[in-house]
């Protein structure tokens, strides 16, 4: 995330009164005549004015000349835009729409993830109160600071700490080091493993489609034996057959699942 300060005027005055009366000749001369070497010098003129500029975002991840190119983009923007017949400074004319830019590229191009534009300047908006009230305090600011600060909810100041979370992706081979181990190695290395039990689901799932094809009194005996864990003698007791008819009903309803699970054919679409 940039770290800038406050909007303010840049320190170097652009529009002092010499330097502003070549410079509005400069525009009549690119807005009235269309004279490309006017725009030239123009952007030559006020490239120092959004060089500035660009570096209120120097705390950010993104390279200095990648910010460089989109100021200089938006003083194009402002310098086509400028109405010289207004009679106002270019410069003030000129910081707001090069601002306008810069924050439009970490907003639209900056983020990892698309996040609504909303959200996108909620979370700018809180990320640039962080920044100056540390500069101000010294110390980072809680979140209810934050809140009071910018008069906003703590749910929604959460909420735009969370969506900042979002402007920048890390590698899974990004460099980690366990600093309780002093162990080092990549980012993927702290990621689970293949959780082994999704096989049990994967073979219940299949067992269920095919017990359907069993007749009634084996579900039921099955039912009771593996899921009520009773032994066959209390089975033979609730159902009212001998020891030896539950062992038989157990033993050809396993035999007719092993026949259904190993022949994925037996195993109509339908069933499942």
């Amino acid at each position: 995330m940039a770290t800038k300060h406050a909007e303010r005027p840049p320190t170097q005055s652009f529009d002092s009164t010499p330097d502003r009366i070549d410079s509005e000749n400069l525009f009549v001369r690119w807005q009235k005549s269309g004279d490309q070497r006017a725009r030239e010098e123009l952007v030559n003129r006020f490239l120092p004015l959004a060089r500035n500029l660009a570096r209120r975002y120097a705390g950010a991840r993104e390279p200095f000349d990648d910010l460089l190119q989109v100021a200089s983009l938006g003083l194009v923007k402002a310098i086509d835009r400028f109405d010289v017949d207004r009679g106002a400074a270019f410069s003030s004319f000129a910081v707001p729409t090069i601002l306008g830019e810069l924050k439009r590229y970490f907003r639209d191009l900056g983020w990892s993830v698309h996040v609504p534009r909303g959200a996108q300047e909620q979370a700018l908006k809180v990320q640039e109160a962080h920044e100056r009230l540390t500069t101000k305090t010294g110390r980072p600011p809680t979140v209810n600071e934050l809140a009071e600060y910018l008069e906003l909810s703590v749910e929604d100041v959460l909420e735009a700490l969370e969506t900042a979370a979002a402007h920048h992706s890390t590698s899974l081979d990004a460099p980690r080091e366990d600093r309780s181990s002093g162990e080092s190695g990549a980012l993927v290395d702290v990621f689970g493993e293949e959780d082994h039990r999704y096989d049990l689901v994967d073979e219940s799932v299949t067992i269920s489609v095919a017990a359907r094809q069993l007749s009634p009194r084996e579900r039921r005996v099955l039912a009771l034996r593996f899921v009520n864990d009773m032994t066959q003698t209390q089975i033979a007791q609730e159902i009212g057959v001998s020891q030896m008819q539950v062992s038989r009903i157990l033993r050809r309803a396993l035999n007719r699942l092993r026949e259904l699970t190993e022949d994925d054919e037996a195993l109509a679409p339908g069933d499942a």
